[in-house]
């Protein structure tokens, strides 16, 4: 065989080309890329979420307690603790459940389980959700 021939007769892509061809590739990856990872983002971003205790008023032995609901998606409250200790978590006029939906504001009780609240005395309160977001106010009781 005749290498010399053979070289000389060899058809390429000159690497002007070849450099243009994988530029191209690369762009069309990461416009696929990026547009999957978008689509993946939207995803976990659908129902976050976001509230917080706007405030609470001291009864006797309750806690009327005014949840604010800044995320995308409706919350449910499950839980209730004051100072660690689990309380009794019901809802209040003019709500009637423990759902709020987005957007909007719900009111609640808090209910300790024996005694009355010690004026004076800082307490803090945990409304835990059914996602498992916990919403921590720290007030003072009159």
């Amino acid at each position: 065989m005749n290498f010399r021939k053979f070289r000389k007769n060899a058809k390429a892509l000159s690497p002007v080309i070849a450099s243009i061809i994988l530029i191209a590739v690369t762009v069309a990856v990461s416009v696929v890329v990026a547009a999957w990872m978008g689509g993946i983002s939207l995803g976990f971003m659908n129902n976050t979420e976001q509230a917080t205790i706007t405030s609470v008023q001291f009864g006797t032995n309750y806690v009327a307690v005014n949840v604010l609901n800044s995320g995308t998606g409706s919350i449910t409250l499950s839980s209730a603790t004051i100072d660690g200790n689990n309380a009794n978590l019901n809802f209040a006029s003019p709500s009637t459940s423990l759902a709020i939906t987005k957007g909007l504001s719900g009111n609640f009780t808090v209910t300790l389980a024996a005694g009355n609240f010690t004026s004076g005395y800082q307490y803090t309160f945990k409304i835990t959700t059914a996602k498992g977001t916990g919403l921590v106010y720290t007030a003072t009781a009159p």
